[in-house]
């Protein structure tokens, strides 16, 4: 490691995000000086691999934070509750990857190619968005930009990485036992005894109900938007589906413009130069997005755009990303090089 750069925690670094901040902070040679990585009791001592070094998971306590510069959280809310605050009281910087700092008035709720000027108004903790929230705001804000907007209706269609790596094991292996056995046993459960199999099935609910009976997902989505564009009066509405699909998150977007003339064209134009999006849309050539394409990739994809057929001023599109990249993993780096370009973390120490 390089004798110049910040000194960076990795909460959660075994699961499926926290390995990908990892392998996204050595691929993009961020200036890192020391990384620690940190996780459960259950995780303490095993290894893993930095910019050719190993380096051995710590159980995270308080004291695990002392001269840490920047701490990137992925282990869940209940960890971020009892431990950002420790990390913060102790001049860390956070970038959360959970839900339980997102809608605090202070803490600003972040994806850079929407509304990176909000890192100045940080106060130790940066959250990151739900995962869903951040790709359809990615295609949304450009065309908020040029034509206006008013209404979305949103219908996801979710993988199960989204739920963490054991549920991916846990599709896997009901998909084995249906094409071994042909069914699935009554007490085969997906994520806790008052759900569903995944396998061969789709599920309309991710998370708890509330008292609306929208989900805690669909209202995540719908206020995380909101707060993300700086839209508060925003119509929004959104349904979320668990699918048997190993990774990538794809939605159904429907949005209405303010500007009364604009054709799919114009809006597709305005997407195929915007950064951090792919247009993938020709219809005749079957050319559009999928999870399958985008697993591995940081853009977000977009396609299927087209006008409604009774609404005006309504439009269509398709919008696919991999949930662990741009929606999680990439997305939290994103903040850290935008914090750096923007000389908002401490000065690089050469201590």
């Amino acid at each position: 490691m390089s004798r110049f750069g910040f000194n960076v925690a990795v909460v959660g670094a075994t699961g499926a995000v926290g390995e990908q901040i990892v392998s996204i902070l050595e691929e993009r040679s961020f200036p890192v000086k020391s990384l620690k990585l940190l996780a459960s009791g259950r995780s303490e001592g095993k290894k893993m691999m930095f910019r050719n070094k190993e380096i051995t998971i710590e159980k995270t306590v308080p004291d695990s934070f002392e001269g840490i510069d920047l701490a990137f959280f992925t282990a869940g809310s209940a960890v971020s509750k009892e431990f950002v605050p420790e990390a913060v009281k102790r001049n860390a910087i956070v970038i959360d990857n959970t839900s339980a700092f997102r809608m605090y008035p202070n803490v600003p709720l972040v994806v850079p190619e929407v509304n990176e000027a909000d890192l100045k108004n940080h106060s130790g903790i940066i959250a990151n968005p739900n995962c869903s929230t951040i790709q359809m705001v990615v295609a949304l804000e450009p065309i908020r930009h040029h034509f206006g907007l008013s209404r979305v209706i949103v219908s996801t269609y979710q993988s199960t990485s989204g739920a963490g790596k054991r549920f991916i094991e846990e599709m896997y292996s009901q998909s084995l036992t249906v094409i071994k056995n042909k069914t699935l046993g009554k007490d085969t459960v997906y994520q806790d005894p008052d759900t569903y199999p995944i396998a061969f099935n789709v599920i309309p609910q991710i998370d708890r109900f509330v008292e609306n009976d929208y989900t805690f997902e669909e209202m995540k989505m719908c206020q995380e938007t909101k707060k993300i564009m700086h839209l508060p009066e925003l119509k929004i509405s959104a349904t979320c589906v668990r699918i048997p699909v190993e990774r990538g998150h794809s939605e159904a977007v429907y949005f209405e413009v303010e500007d009364t003339d604009v054709d799919a064209q114009e809006i597709k134009n305005v997407l195929s130069v915007t950064p951090g999006i792919q247009l993938i849309d020709n219809p005749e050539e079957r050319k559009y997005p999928m999870p399958y394409f985008a697993k591995g990739k940081k853009e977000v994809f977009v396609g299927r755009i087209r006008k409604d057929l009774d609404i005006d001023r309504g439009f269509h599109m398709w919008v696919v990303a991999d949930n662990l990249l741009k929606g999680a993993a990439w997305n939290s780096v994103q903040i850290a090089e935008s914090l750096l370009k923007m000389r908002l973390l401490p000065k690089k120490s050469s201590k």
